[in-house]
């Protein structure tokens, strides 16, 4: 492959289009296409010819392989996670509560435990359990601060446990993060989340 620089207003809109449509198809669960056939839809459609496929029917198609793929994807991220959580469970510094929710107590803080009413101040670190970063309040320098009632209920499970001071791993299974419909972005569909939790004050 080339690196051929891309050059021209439309040649950098056209190149920025592929791109994110090749990245809504991605988190949709589709992770490969035949480009003949995709550029071929495009031509045939630019050029006002008479389509292979019937529009009909070729909604019904995207529909299926993408519900299709986007089951597949449910599935495996489901599976990693439960597998993930099974063995991380038998460790003897982590403890499940009834829910599913694990925990591992970094440190132990001395100060107050936050309500369900309570706002908290807060840094985390958000990472997959193959130790991909999403999201983190430490590596932006800036705690984050929210009402306790306000996040996923794996935090809300836990903040109602942590005293001030604290510092916990979670690691929260799908039904107690985002579910069966994912964050968008790296968190797909039924992902297990990790996140290192301090607990600095309720404000």
């Amino acid at each position: 492959m080339t690196d051929k620089k891309i050059t021209g207003e439309l040649e950098k809109f056209s190149y920025s289009l592929g791109m994110s449509i090749a990245g809504n198809l991605i988190k949709s669960g589709v992770s490969t296409i035949s480009p003949e056939h995709f550029l071929e839809g495009i031509t045939d459609t630019f050029n006002g010819q008479m389509p292979k496929i019937m529009p009909d029917e070729a909604n019904r198609i995207l529909e299926e392989f993408i519900t299709k793929a986007s089951k597949g994807q449910n599935d495996k991220n489901l599976e990693a996670g439960l597998q993930f959580l099974s063995e991380n469970k038998k460790k003897a510094e982590v403890t499940e509560l009834p829910s599913g929710l694990q925990y591992q107590i970094l440190k132990e803080g001395s100060g107050e435990i936050p309500t369900f009413t309570d706002e908290v101040k807060c840094h985390y670190h958000g990472t997959l359990i193959d130790g991909t970063v999403f999201d983190s309040s430490v590596k932006r320098g800036q705690p984050a601060v929210f009402p306790v009632n306000g996040v996923i209920q794996g935090w809300v499970e836990a903040l109602q446990l942590m005293s001030t001071g604290s510092k916990w791993r979670l690691f929260i299974p799908p039904g107690l993060a985002y579910g069966e419909q994912g964050a968008g972005g790296v968190i797909g569909p039924n992902t297990t989340l990790i996140f290192d939790v301090e607990l600095l004050e309720i404000v």
